[in-house]
């Protein structure tokens, strides 16, 4: 394996691409794309099926679906609204039993004080929450008679609470005992065409750091004991993805580079909109449920 195939990435659409040639007649992996040419976003499916597979491609068993919107950072309402809602059909159909009333903790991974790294933080900061309402004067409080009780979390970073976010959400699961765990967490590209213009849902839970080589205690059903689902988007790219981008492999520069990480010079605009979008898709995909 050469030094350019060691970026790292936490997009699996980019793992089966980095195998290259491989990836045609890899076995235990399979492929859907699909182009919605009206908003113009490419969703591609990859479900990992066997550990043969997970072992070729570096990922979890489990699915993983990408929405590749290029213009996902320009400031128009209108196609951040398409989006949101392609994101919302995605996520419901990803959910485990998506028409059976759930409660669903939904955790924002990431440290506030990082722009790039704020994405988790900002998602939750606007989400719908509603399960202390419902505790408090049930259902009829929002005229319905079925519904999700949401809930969120935001555990920061261990610099700060001195304890892995893991153990904070399983703390937290212990106590409020929700059904299913829906992450979200920035993540690291290899290609610089998907930084901020790429959504990742998977149902293979995360680990926190990975892309960057920061690893923490993983977020999975393994660990938590219930189904983790997470949506993160590329916010950071690998230097070296840049330079080999622009100037071709160079072992000796990729290797100086490989702890150096890159975003955008507007990266502040970019996650504002970017949040919205997740948020905004997440509370539809949690408020479609239809009344019993």
């Amino acid at each position: 394996m050469d030094s350019w195939s060691t970026v790292r990435t936490d997009l699996a659409l980019e793992a089966r691409e980095n195998i290259g040639d491989k990836a045609e007649g890899l076995h235990g992996v399979s492929v859907e794309e699909r182009y919605d040419e009206e908003n113009d976003v490419h969703i591609t499916k990859v479900v990992v099926e066997t550990k043969n597979g997970a072992k070729l491609l570096g990922k979890p068993m489990g699915v993983y679906i990408t929405l590749e919107a290029p213009a996902m950072t320009e400031p128009e309402e209108d196609y951040h609204q398409e989006i949101s809602g392609i994101l919302a059909e995605e996520l419901h159909g990803i959910l485990p039993e998506p028409d059976k009333e759930k409660s669903i903790l939904v955790v924002g991974l990431g440290n506030r004080e990082v722009t790039a790294d704020s994405l988790g933080p900002n998602v939750v900061d606007n989400l719908f929450v509603n399960r202390h309402i419902v505790r408090e004067y049930g259902k009829v409080a929002y005229n319905r008679t079925k519904m999700h009780l949401v809930s969120s979390l935001v555990p920061g970073v261990m610099a700060k609470t001195g304890m892995e976010s893991a153990e904070i959400i399983k703390g937290v699961i212990n106590e409020t005992r929700p059904d299913v765990v829906i992450v979200i967490d920035a993540l690291a590209a290899r290609s610089t065409k998907r930084l901020n213009r790429t959504i990742q849902i998977t149902n293979t839970g995360i680990h926190p750091g990975s892309g960057v080589g920061n690893h923490r205690t993983a977020i999975n059903q393994e660990s938590l004991h219930i189904p983790v689902l997470a949506l993160g988007v590329p916010t950071v790219v690998d230097a070296a993805t840049i330079v080999g981008d622009a100037m071709g492999e160079h072992p000796v520069v990729l290797k100086e580079l490989n702890n150096m990480y890159v975003t955008t010079k507007d990266v502040d605009q970019q996650i504002q909109q970017i949040s919205h979008i997740l948020c905004d898709g997440i509370n539809k995909a949690l408020n479609c449920l239809g009344e019993g």
